[in-house]
């Protein structure tokens, strides 16, 4: 089945699912949600997946675009959680998304105010880490291991940083992803390929072991979607459709500094946070030129908002743990935006930067509720979801297939097309290449009006925020976004329909 999505497959699969009862619906849409769609999809169940806004729409796509190993999971003896982490990073890497996750190198510089017994410790983390990765049968070829750098090679790496005092740098390697949501974006197109209906913009009103009342957002319609049974993967606002999940969230802040902020930096930094023996900043150069700083955990109370902003006070903080290693000091000025996700930690006493990463499964009445986890181990959270489903819907289904589902566009790259679209778009770029022939105009960061076409047409885009602000991420900075409407609406004016 065709992996496209578009506003005509909705309409088409939106007066179907209304029609039918399917095995499992699923809702929430980003990488859990996504992936529990694909897993129960590729068991040869039916499948609704339903999410009130877009693919991706809420943490999922404001990550620090990390696929880890789970080293901090390792430093508090999570070893399981560690563990996984390493085996679902070996899973992306080989075999499902090697298009959209790949190995990088990190820096962390050993400054004055790193003592010598602290860069013991956290290079012994790094072997140890390495070990995962051989365990997690991850070859070294993608992912290299740690190593000591003098003072001469980490300013090669890392030329923006404060000479003075510097006496070397632990270099490690791990995953990262081009980008989170089309990570995301990725996985909701496979599972339509297996025959799942995914629809955005349709809001779940209530759940019930027989289903959900949903309304279309588009259109304000509400309709019933009969199912054997649900997966609530609503991540910080499962509690919100299931009054037995309790949650206590924590924003993670990042900044986005403006194309030449830091000159010449190749490798991404592990900062050392003052007064946190196993928390670092991040600093994560982008394709596009701009350089993201991440990331604060703060607890939030109070109502979820649908997109989190970051206070002063994160801005603030972050820059002065950047400047604590850096020659010449970052100033506010060269922020150009920032973004914020809500990490949907499971609640517990003590500070949320302690609470413990792990997912956690529950079920009651027909409904199953998965929360807590990781970017990395979505697709470990989404099988564990749909075999609780399978159990309590008492569901004919095959095993697991997902650890060897490859998602679209992790096919071979295509010859002869440009590096840029072959690194972002994979096995698909050939057809990409196509479109941007006949619609070459630049809308901003080097993209043009043939790709938003293409996010338009086959990616599920409805609106200028799904173009701006998910399938690209032109619109984390204001003035970027702005340049780029007048190209966006013409692209949804155009071709919305087609």
């Amino acid at each position: 089945m065709d992996s496209s999505l578009n506003a005509a497959r909705r309409s088409r699969e939106l007066r179907r699912v209304a029609e039918e009862q399917v095995d499992v619906l699923v809702v929430g849409l980003g990488a859990t949600g996504a992936g529990a769609a694909l897993d129960a999809a590729t068991r040869g169940l039916s499948v609704a997946a339903i999410d009130a806004h877009d693919l991706a729409f809420g943490t999922s796509r404001w990550s620090s675009k990390m696929v880890h190993g789970g080293l901090r999971y390792l430093a508090k003896g999570q070893v399981g959680v560690a563990y996984e982490s390493a085996a679902e990073r070996g899973i992306l890497l080989r075999r499902t998304a090697p298009h959209l996750v790949r190995a990088h190198p990190y820096v962390l510089p050993l400054t004055p105010e790193v003592s010598r017994r602290q860069a013991a410790l956290v290079m012994t983390g790094y072997r140890l880490g390495d070990g995962l990765r051989a365990a997690a049968r991850t070859p070294r070829r993608l992912l290299p291991g740690p190593t000591r750098l003098n003072a001469a090679r980490a300013h090669t790496l890392a030329p923006v940083l404060r000479t003075e005092g510097l006496r070397g740098a632990l270099l490690s390697w791990d995953g990262r992803l081009l980008d989170d949501a089309r990570l995301v974006v990725a996985i909701a197109r496979t599972a339509a390929a297996h025959g799942a209906r995914v629809l955005t913009r349709c809001r779940a009103l209530r759940l019930t072991g027989h289903g959900a009342e949903v309304r279309d957002e588009l259109t304000g319609e509400e309709f019933t979607i009969r199912a054997k049974v649900v997966i609530n993967a609503a991540g910080v606002w499962a509690g919100t459709l299931d009054p037995q999940v309790r949650l206590r969230p924590s924003r993670g802040s990042h900044l986005v500094l403006e194309p030449g902020t830091l000159p010449g930096l190749i490798a991404g930094l592990h900062v050392p946070i003052p007064g946190e023996s196993n928390r670092f900043a991040l600093v994560l150069p982008q394709p596009d030129g701009r350089i993201h700083v991440g990331l604060t955990d703060e607890p939030v109370d109070g109502p979820v908002p649908d997109v989190p902003e970051v206070p002063e006070e994160d801005v603030r903080t972050l820059l002065e743990v950047l400047n604590g290693v850096l020659e010449v000091p970052v100033t506010r000025e060269a922020v150009a935006g920032s973004y914020a996700g809500l990490r949907p930690l499971l609640a517990a006493d003590g500070r949320t930067a302690d609470l413990s990463r792990e997912h956690a499964v529950f079920s009651q009445d027909g409904v199953v509720t998965v929360v807590g986890g990781k970017l990395t181990t979505y697709r470990r959270m989404a099988e564990d979801a749909v075999d609780r489903a399978v159990s309590d819907g008492k569901l004919r289904a095959r095993r697991c297939r997902t650890r060897r589902v490859p998602l679209a566009g992790a096919g071979p790259r295509p010859p002869g097309v440009p590096a840029r679209l072959a690194e972002r778009y994979g096995s698909e770029a050939e057809s990409v290449h196509e479109l941007v022939k006949e619609h070459p105009e630049e809308v901003g960061l080097g993209l043009t009006k043939g790709e938003l076409l293409w996010s338009v047409l086959h990616e599920g885009a409805l609106d200028e925020g799904d173009l701006l602000d998910r399938r690209t991420r032109i619109g984390l900075v204001g003035r970027d976004r702005d340049r780029a409407l007048p190209a966006t609406r013409d692209v949804l004016d155009r071709f919305s329909r087609t």
